[in-house]
């Protein structure tokens, strides 16, 4: 008896038209993005659109942030990839319902909303406060060094940069005057109408060298400079001269010539050209609460700002905080302690023993005191339980670890995006639906 298969018949054109929702899975995870979107305030998108009259229908905001959010909580960050997705993956043509916006209206429409997706991120917290996810008891906070949109090899150190410019300047002398001599030679056989191109074309090319190389010196002068200012560096009452004149930068300071505001930063892979961003994650959910992005590789001073981010966003400090030897700060410390934040911040490196606190240091002397204690050594060890699988969640499951935009206020707004991602997607994985 022969095999009897399911019926096959790809060119078989549908009775009536099947239900887009039918394509998925009940609970997928699109469904859950677009449904917590619809409850959303997008009133921030759709306000450029109001009272314009524009004859040109633009696609719906709130299809758009769905499509985004959907795109980075799966591991998809380029605007030409969600663009194929929408043609080719069923979730996104769920989503998008119909609509085909093109890659860089995708790209156009991220960038202009930047600074909304943080409200975005601060509405689903307050959310999950309100669902009972969020505790507040214990956070969790760390940092991670994330790639700038730049390479490292465009970076230039401020010695290099003046040997650079030297060079160049004596370059463009030499060259100009071969052009002089050359045009003079050629006006003789010629006439003075006509003239070759090499010697302008190279010219042009190194001075357009030498006006990137005094701009990015500039900026390190003019860091260097605010810098000096704010340690209160002078020269008044000092008979000992300073090693290098007030807001001249050492000469191994390096500016980066593709992103500016981006550093160079140590990380696992050896030093890279970074951001550094920030999460308070909430010990009983594994819950983002708050987020925070800078361009300085020291996590010293972002304590502080972190916990009141996170009473900005919920009315009220966590109970408890823990954070790695990376925060370590007298000052931190002492500000937790004024606002009875108690912190669990180790003093050293893991498995080795740390420094003797210094007694004009009371605070980091109690800290000490606190860690030493059972109840402060078994607080200490859920950091990693807490914190590190949700940066795992964001560099090795979705795969982020490298900013699409350039310049710090656009890779804060891409990292509020990720973590918002993220967090939607913990709601999913939490079964708040």
């Amino acid at each position: 008896m022969p095999t009897s298969f399911r019926p096959y018949a790809p060119d078989q054109s549908l009775l009536f038209p099947a239900s887009p929702r039918d394509w998925l899975p009940e609970g997928h995870l699109a469904f859950f993005i677009a449904d917590t979107v619809a409850v959303l305030d997008l009133t921030a998108f759709y306000a450029p659109y109001e009272g314009d009259g524009r004859r040109n229908q633009p696609f719906d905001p709130q299809m758009l942030v769905t499509v985004l959010l959907y795109a980075y909580a799966t591991g998809t960050f380029s605007s030409r990839r969600i663009a194929r997705k929408l043609e080719e993956d069923v979730a996104y043509r769920v989503l998008a319902a119909g609509n085909f916006p093109a890659h860089r209206t995708i790209a156009d429409f991220r960038q202009q909303y930047l600074a909304d997706f943080e409200a975005l991120f601060v509405q689903v917290v307050q959310i999950a406060r309100e669902a009972g996810l969020v505790q507040l008891g214990t956070l969790a906070i760390d940092g991670s060094k994330v790639q700038a949109n730049a390479s490292k090899h465009k970076a230039m150190s401020y010695g290099r940069m003046r040997e650079e410019e030297r060079r160049v300047r004596d370059e463009i002398a030499a060259l100009t005057g071969q052009a002089a001599t050359t045009d003079a030679a050629e006006d003789a056989v010629h006439g003075p109408d006509v003239r070759g191109d090499e010697l302008p074309a190279e010219l042009q090319r190194r001075e357009d060298r030498l006006a990137k190389i005094a701009a990015a010196k500039a900026r390190l002068e003019a860091r260097q400079a605010e810098e000096d200012r704010a340690k209160g560096r002078n020269r008044k009452g000092r008979t000992k001269p300073f090693a290098r004149d007030f807001g001249v930068p050492p000469d191994e300071t390096q500016d980066n010539f593709t992103d500016p505001e981006s550093r160079i930063m140590k990380t696992s892979d050896g030093f890279d050209q970074c951001y550094n961003g920030q999460v308070a994650v909430d010990a009983a959910s594994q819950i983002i609460v708050a987020t925070r992005l800078t361009n300085g590789a020291a996590d010293q001073i972002q304590l502080v700002p972190m916990v009141d981010r996170v009473a900005t966003t919920l009315g009220a400090a966590p109970g408890v905080v823990v954070a790695d030897a990376g925060y370590k700060n007298e000052a931190s410390f002492a500000t937790l302690e004024a606002r009875a934040v108690t912190a669990y911040v180790s003093l050293g490196r893991e498995g080795k023993t740390p420094a003797v606190p210094n007694p004009k240091a009371p605070a980091t002397t109690r800290m000490a005191a606190r860690l030493a204690t059972p109840e402060g050594q078994a607080q200490y060890r859920r950091r990693k339980a807490i914190v590190e699988p949700v940066l795992g969640w964001i560099k090795e499951i979705l795969g982020f670890r490298r900013f699409s935009l350039r310049g710090e206020a656009k890779a804060r707004g891409e990292w509020n995006l990720v973590c918002l991602a993220v967090n939607v997607k913990r709601f999913h994985r939490l079964g708040l639906r």
